[in-house]
């Protein structure tokens, strides 16, 4: 089962060394890199695009605006078949993986040269359309990158090359964002936009070094390649008819509600509670950062050590205890190690969920839908916490303040909790594994 494939690799003596052995191996390290390819694209929307237009003096609710551009990431599910089912000439010699991720990333990079060289000065509009086309292709490289990590790893790596690849958005991010401000100061935005295309890079050399994913490979050979019409169905009714699939795709809608409701606010409440500019950068950026680079380790670790189901729930549990630590903090007031502490164990526990429910979201695909169904996944376990944080969390700091908010958003992640215990005791949390997180790569098995 599962639990089995996580831990079926040969048991090393216990240590660090051991411990950081098994992100030294190929696959992670790809994942590494791929993960840094990933964040240009939406690091180039969100911060970096809006320092650009208020720095160009655009007002700050057209610049809010701009954030609708990002559900093109929660919406990719709807085009995913034509990553998955289409064949591109000349280029598909490469494998259909290796294909898309090369023309994509070419794509995303001449979108972020066209946004590079719109002018919020001159038309808001042309700028709009611009960051639309940056979206919709970075949201399409994330297709594709997704897919080629998860078809990379093995089921007994999808921790820690879940977590490789946590290490790699997070850097890349931080350095896109960091960079871009860095260049645009010296040689403007335009350049800036310009030279982040450099980190598209690392996704296309490592597709060029590994290869075509041969657990991929070995479906398709297995299987009479499908159709264009089996590509967009095909997706959805293989997951469909998996035991305890409409469970599961509940819980991939209800996990994240509390967590984000939490997230959403933060600033609100440090500006509230009188923290200053270097105080959050020093606490909530600098202590933030670090604390969930140790958690995504951790992460990989505790997936290895006491498998999916145990790891998944204990990073549950760790991320909706962590939202009670903001409701004390707004109890306690401005408190600079109240603040480091707070912040350093909510980050902690997301960087352990961030590797853990990756890994259990990864291994929910089949190897002959990797790009599509985990599209579907991916947009769902976001787009529900996003739409209703989005109308309802401003709303209900100011009815119910912020200690009685965070408590409830503690008490809003109990249900995903419940629900996945229940899937434990239930035994669908094995019968829903797709053949991603199965030794053998037999799509049948899935049923």
């Amino acid at each position: 089962m599962t639990d089995t494939a996580a831990r079926s690799a040969p048991q090393p003596e216990p240590g660090l060394l051991a411990s950081i052995r098994p992100y030294l191996e190929k696959a992670p390290l790809a994942s590494l890199a791929l993960g840094l390819s990933s964040a240009f694209p939406l690091t180039m929307i969100t911060s970096t695009l809006s320092s650009r237009l208020a720095e160009a003096g655009i007002d700050k609710k057209s610049v809010t605006a701009f954030s609708l551009v990002l559900l093109a990431y929660n919406f990719k599910f709807l085009w995913a078949w034509i990553i998955e089912g289409v064949k591109l000439p000349l280029l598909h010699r490469l494998g259909q993986r290796v294909s898309w991720l090369i023309l994509l990333a070419v794509l995303v990079s001449a979108a972020a040269f066209n946004l590079g060289l719109a002018d919020p000065n001159t038309s808001v509009m042309q700028v709009a359309v611009a960051a639309i086309l940056l979206g919709f292709a970075g949201a399409s490289f994330d297709i594709v990158i997704d897919a080629y990590r998860i078809e990379l790893l093995e089921p007994r790596q999808l921790g820690v090359g879940s977590g490789m690849g946590q290490y790699g958005w997070r850097i890349g991010s931080a350095l896109v964002s960091a960079g871009a401000l860095l260049i645009a100061t010296r040689a403007g935005w335009t350049a800036a936009y310009i030279a982040s295309a450099v980190f598209a890079l690392p996704a296309v050399l490592t597709a060029l070094i590994m290869g075509e994913p041969s657990r991929h490979k070995a479906v398709l050979g297995r299987d009479d390649r499908p159709g264009i019409v089996q590509a967009v169905v095909g997706p959805f009714a293989e997951f469909l008819k998996r035991r305890g699939a409409l469970l599961v795709l509940l819980f991939i809608l209800l996990h994240k509600i509390g967590d984000t409701l939490a997230n959403l606010t933060l600033r609100l409440l440090f500006n509230d509670l009188g923290y200053s500019k270097d105080e959050i950068a020093v606490y909530d950026v600098g202590v933030g950062f670090w604390a969930l680079l140790i958690g995504v380790f951790v992460g990989g670790v505790l997936y290895a050590r006491l498998g999916m189901k145990r790891s998944v729930l204990l990073s549950l549990v760790l991320m909706a205890v962590s939202n009670f630590g903001f409701a004390a903090l707004a109890l306690a007031g401005h408190s600079n190690t109240g603040m480091a502490g707070a912040i350093g164990f909510e980050n902690f526990a997301s960087g352990i969920g961030g590797v853990t429910v990756v890994a259990y979201f990864s291994a929910l695909t089949d190897l002959r839908f990797t790009a599509a169904q985990y599209a579907l996944i991916s947009a769902f376990s976001s787009i529900v916490g996003r739409v209703l944080t989005g109308i309802t969390a401003g709303a209900l700091v100011e009815s119910f303040g912020y200690v009685n908010f965070y408590l409830l958003t503690t008490v809003a992640a109990v249900p995903g909790i419940l629900l996945f215990w229940a899937m434990m005791r239930a035994g669908l949390i094995d019968s829903s594994i797709g053949s991603a997180g199965r030794e053998t790569a037999n799509p049948d098995q899935s049923d």
